[in-house]
């Protein structure tokens, strides 16, 4: 069984900075691409940002700049620094994981998600 449990989240106003943490645990051979997703009240989830277990880094246009994703592949942990947020983050922000449990056995896992909200 694996688990991906973030925190992190909360209220802050405009210009405000919060930092994400995403730990996974369990069965874990290996974590191969982890990222943040992000879902707002009324619309779909929508990528945030991704990184690969060597570094490769892809964000959404709407984070470019202000967001810088992370992780410790020592502490099977993940990272989202999000710096002069805007009330348009506000919303649900979810980790993702491909992992494998053993060698041959690959599969993608979610966490429950972490509120942000930001404040005019």
């Amino acid at each position: 069984q694996v688990q991906l449990v973030e925190s992190g989240g909360g209220l802050v106003q405009a210009g405000g900075s919060l930092r994400l943490s995403c730990a996974a645990s369990g069965r874990i051979f290996r974590i191969n691409t982890m990222g943040w997703y992000r879902q707002a009240p009324g619309r779909q989830r929508e990528l945030a940002a991704t990184i690969t277990r060597d570094g490769r880094i892809t964000y959404a246009d709407s984070v470019k700049g202000r967001f810088t994703i992370s992780r410790d592949n020592a502490k099977n942990t993940v990272f989202l620094q999000m710096n002069s947020l805007k009330p348009e983050d506000t919303a649900v922000y979810q980790c993702n994981a491909d992992i494998q449990s053993t060698m041959n056995i690959l599969y993608n896992y979610w966490g429950r998600g972490t509120q942000v909200t930001v404040s005019s």
